[in-house]
């Protein structure tokens, strides 16, 4: 293990880029105290006044108005990008080339062919490379994909998710990358990948996709007049743009183990801020989760005694996945927000860096990533194909 401190920086200060940035900062808090100390070197935004910003609520060093900055500066050592998909290959490929460890926000790239060249570059990368898939860090979905794995649901039945946001529903939102690149670029790459990802880290991989449908509510959005910030409104024009991508996707999966799953996404489902959720399902029992109700999960087993038959609502706490060691205050129901994830997933990627004892799982690989986007890949051939099932490659 290296008592060296790590040196870390973040591309893109937008707001999952503040998450990165806050996560750093809280990442020598929570857990063993063995971490080396960490620097907070520079956050970088195009949108110099946004990385100013950034940089200073998040104590960082400096703002750097460039990407390529980051790069040339040898005394960075990590770095988060959490920038549009269609530049994570790029950047990517010159930090591991300049000696620098990489975690990718998700999806991993703007392209099954970025995905695959960026796969291919972590086989040979003599530095850590991750995705950052934050709901993994979630004590309720860890401890439910725990139950799963120690057979106290039986054998799976079912797995239903969900991920069902509104942040699309108003006209009025600008014609920003997050709308343009084509089928599978929009909710399912965005928010799809997560309930994806999480779906698969509680019951195993997807092998097969059928009964894929795309839509598109919104069908044009008004241009931006300036740069724009998350999902939130901003001046735009009188000229407007075709939207390129789906406002809703679903479509019935295949697991590994044989297991049949059905899933939805939508950017369109009005009143739902950040409504990811599912229910598994099995012979011996059923869990669910939902974002909504992030410090609770709902779980039912076959009670001996039919009159205490029936669902729990599980509060985390110290019996659950990264409660102890990762709050100040290690008490049941004092809640969980969606900044923690975001502080554990920069601690694991830290800790696989430092080569810590007992460290945190380590994040999704770039492989994995990979997989994630071949799943979005075959759901929009299955929804050009009148639902037909399509297969997942199990190579590249």
């Amino acid at each position: 293990m290296t008592r060296d401190p790590i040196s870390v920086a973040v591309i893109g200060a937008g707001m999952a880029g503040r998450s990165h940035a806050a996560g750093y900062r809280s990442a020598t808090t929570v857990f063993a105290p063995d971490l080396p100390p960490v620097r907070l070197a520079a956050v970088a935004d195009a949108n110099t006044a946004l990385a100013e910003d950034a940089a200073r609520r998040y104590g960082y060093e400096k703002a750097l108005a460039s990407w390529e900055e980051v790069v040339a500066d040898p005394g960075i050592d990590a770095v988060s990008i959490v920038v549009g998909n269609d530049l994570h290959r790029p950047i990517a490929e010159a930090l591991v080339a300049a000696g620098k460890h990489v975690l990718c926000e998700k999806p991993l790239a703007g392209s099954m062919d970025d995905a695959r060249a960026m796969a291919a570059l972590e086989e040979d990368a003599d530095v850590v490379t991750a995705v950052g898939y934050t709901y993994r860090r979630s004590p309720a979905i860890a401890a439910i994909r725990d139950h799963v794995r120690d057979g106290e649901l039986g054998e799976l039945t079912l797995f239903s998710g969900r991920y069902w946001c509104d942040y699309a529903c108003d006209p009025r939102a600008p014609l920003t990358w997050r709308y343009r690149g084509g089928p599978g670029s929009g909710a399912l790459a965005d928010i799809g990948a997560h309930v994806v990802d999480a779906a698969q880290l509680i019951c195993g991989p997807i092998v097969s996709v059928s009964g894929g449908a795309l839509a598109t509510q919104v069908a044009k959005r008004p241009l931006p007049m300036g740069a724009v910030v998350g999902h939130g409104l901003a001046p735009v024009s009188d000229e407007t743009g075709a939207v390129e991508n789906e406002d809703t996707a679903v479509f019935s999966a295949r697991f590994e183990s044989g297991l049949s799953g059905s899933f939805s996404v939508s950017r369109t489902a009005f009143g739902l801020p950040n409504g990811l959720g599912f229910e598994v399902f099995g012979l011996d029992g059923r869990a669910g989760f939902d974002f909504h109700r992030p410090a609770e999960y709902l779980f039912d087993d076959a009670q001996p005694q039919a009159r205490t038959r029936g669902a729990r609502q599980v509060i985390v706490g110290p019996q659950t996945p990264y409660f102890s060691g990762g709050y100040p205050m290690e008490a049941p129901g004092v809640g969980i927000g969606n900044q923690e994830a975001f502080t554990y997933q920069c601690r694991a990627f830290l800790d696989q860096i430092a080569g810590v004892p007992d460290p945190l799982p380590p994040n999704a690989t770039f492989a994995e990533g990979l997989h994630t986007m071949q799943v979005i890949e075959a759901v929009v051939r299955s929804a050009t194909s009148d639902g037909a099932a399509v297969a997942i490659p199990t190579t590249r």
